[in-house]
């Protein structure tokens, strides 16, 4: 039987992190016998993760697509990020799907990120089903989450019929679902609810001409770029010629859903191939319908945005909308004494095409030249340091400065981005929390027991303050905060927030750390580094116990002496160094400060390596 746009469902599982958006993937994939049995996708989870830091952070990323078949009828679907830093990413592809799986944790409720990825949907009047998850966790409060759902709905709702939505509850882990807590064996109630409940695309499937919307590229070394998107009007085939039409970038939101000919450029453009999903491969295929989601190759100039149309008249849809950066930070080549020993890519050039590269497909970045390097502007901290991490792991050398706050210009006042900030802790840390958002200057909004027998804090927070928060309250709770925060718009600088923190320890000469040295250093503050270490002048090497920076040597060797007696030469003990993480050493820095960056090192350092340059600079 022929496809048709009815047999068609495209959905995007949307939710806040760790709610089991791709766990609930997983359990579709397989009990749709997309996989044969013997596959070793069927002993696997979290499938649709496939990059190494998603594994290691435990997080999606990027958005990804795949499709099951499931009693006739295709169901393409889209796994998101759950994180607002990768909120460019739920932006450009939700507009490729007709409605949504909201997926919220029996015991959590509603976090922050689901209101965030909700109201995108919304505001895109995509159809929700609601699925309470986890409903076998010991603390699971199913009748209160029902009611902050409906809660989180009243709020967000931009039409009547929004309100109301299909409600399923799951133990995505186990592949069981149902439309009571009572829960059937496997998922077929979830299947059930995409056919009914979710809407057939609503497109043009008789028109003459064409038009898709590029949401998402992709590319391997056989067949080079695949722009992907949704048939919004008639059919694409194999071998056609089409037109790119690419939106003029300054037209404002308003313009850009009544765009002609003249605001867009245009070019032209041949299908080579063209691919549908199935499971985590692609199919090709010679034809595609309006309504369905395909990957095309041979139309490189295509960007996300795009719009591939055919016609002698062809049309450009609306452009995909994305909310303002809120940081950006410098990146450019590493301009240390141990510059190109460590890393493939150095130099400024390369750096410069990895990064435009990277807005191909990361739209949520913006860049800027700034100095020999770029500023690099993105939704959060963990947005940026998961491309310094990328780039780090693909044999880029490179150095970074402190995150900065972007400001915007609102009816010619400046001001500066807002966050809601969720925190979540046990009793015996609620002061240590309070002390440190007290300092940030943070507004307490709500505070509440929750059923776990924890803490939950809800401030109004600037980004500014926001910088280096997760690190020092994991240190100050044990590692055991949970804490979350999405954009809440924009407010006047009343006093812009000042990092506090102790001064550097700072090697003055070129060498190798010694255990000597190094021993005497303990007692000054923390150490960074190990023996062995190669140091330079300039570089940090720890942090002091004082408020002013140290500049000390940690390079010098013991003299040996003809007194020389066993008890003299005992082992030297020295207290282990602290190793940071990439996003620990991103919150460390000053403004005077900076990151060097290699595939085999992370190393902090002054901006002005010179010490006489560098107290004349700051004396300045």
């Amino acid at each position: 039987m022929a496809l048709n746009k009815d047999m068609i469902r495209n959905v995007a599982i949307i939710a806040h992190v760790d709610h089991g958006k791709t766990t609930l993937v997983d359990g579709l994939l397989k009990q749709s016998h997309t996989f044969r049995d013997n596959q070793a996708e069927m002993q696997q989870t979290l499938i649709m993760d496939s990059g190494d830091q998603e594994h290691e952070r435990g997080i999606t990323i990027t958005a990804k697509q795949t499709c099951v078949y499931y009693n006739g009828y295709k169901i393409n679907i889209i796994d998101t990020p759950g994180h607002a830093d990768f909120s460019g990413e739920v932006e450009r592809t939700l507009n490729m799907a007709d409605g949504v799986l909201l997926i919220v944790d029996a015991q959590e409720g509603p976090m922050p990120q689901t209101k965030f990825v909700l109201q995108k949907a919304l505001e895109l009047n995509l159809k929700p089903v609601v699925i309470i998850n986890k409903i076998d966790k010991p603390a699971a409060r199913i009748d209160e989450v029902l009611g902050e759902v409906e809660s989180l709905f009243l709020e967000l709702a931009t039409d009547e019929s929004q309100l109301f939505y299909p409600v399923y509850y799951a133990i995505a882990r186990d592949g069981r679902a149902g439309k009571t807590p009572e829960l059937d064996d496997d998922l077929h109630v979830i299947f059930d609810a995409i056919i009914n409940d979710i809407p057939a695309p609503s497109v043009d499937s008789d028109s003459e001409s064409a038009q898709l919307l590029v949401a998402a590229l992709a590319a391997d070394n056989y067949l080079g770029k695949y722009c992907i998107g949704k048939i919004f009007r008639g059919k694409l085939k194999k071998g056609q010629s089409v037109k790119i039409l690419h939106p003029a970038s300054n037209l404002s939101s308003s313009d850009k859903s009544e765009q002609s000919l003249e605001s867009v450029s245009m070019k032209a453009g041949k299908i080579d191939q063209m691919f549908s999903y199935r499971g985590l491969s692609k199919e090709e295929i010679t034809e595609a319908i309006a309504g369905d989601i395909v990957a095309l190759t041979g139309v490189n100039e295509a960007n996300i945005g795009d719009t591939i149309a055919t016609g002698d008249n062809p049309e450009p849809l609306p452009g995909i909308e994305l909310e303002a950066p809120t940081l950006s930070i410098y990146i450019g080549p590493n301009t240390s004494p141990l510059k190109g020993r460590e890393g493939e890519f150095t130099t400024s050039r390369q750096i410069a095409e990895r990064l435009e590269k990277e807005l191909e497909t990361n739209i949520a970045l913006k860049l800027q030249p700034d100095g020999l390097g770029y500023k690099v502007s993105g939704r959060g901290e963990l947005h940026l340091s998961v491309l310094i991490e990328t780039m780090r792991r693909e044999g880029y050398e490179l150095e970074a400065g402190r995150p900065e706050v972007v400001y915007q210009e609102i009816d010619g006042v400046k001001c500066e981005p807002i966050e809601d900030l969720t925190i979540e802790v046990a009793p015996e840390f609620v002061g240590a929390v309070s002390q440190e958002l007290g300092i940030r200057r943070a507004e307490l909004k709500t505070q509440e027991i929750t059923s776990s027998n924890t803490t939950r804090f809800v401030y109004k927070i600037s980004t500014a303050a926001l910088i280096g928060l997760r690190n020092n309250l994991l240190t100050e709770t044990k590692g055991t905060v949970i804490m979350s925060s999405i954009p809440s718009g924009y407010r006047k600088i009343e006093e812009k927030y000042k990092p506090e923190r102790n001064g550097a320890l700072i090697a003055f000469e070129d060498g190798t750390a010694t255990a000597y040295a190094l021993d005497a250093a303990q007692a000054r503050g923390v150490l960074f580094i190990p023996p062995g270490a190669a140091v330079y002048h300039g570089m940090i090497v720890g942090l002091s116990n004082k408020k002013e920076d140290i500049d000390i040597n940690i390079c010098r060797e013991k003299q040996l002496t003809n007194m020389r007696t066993h008890a003299s030469d005992g082992a030297i003990q020295l207290t282990p160094y602290t190793q940071l993480s990439l996003e620990q050493c991103l919150d460390f820095l000053l403004d005077d400060e900076l990151l060097e960056v290699t595939p085999k090192s992370l190393r902090l350092r002054k901006r002005q390596l010179d010490p006489i340059k560098r107290k004349r600079e700051n004396r300045g």
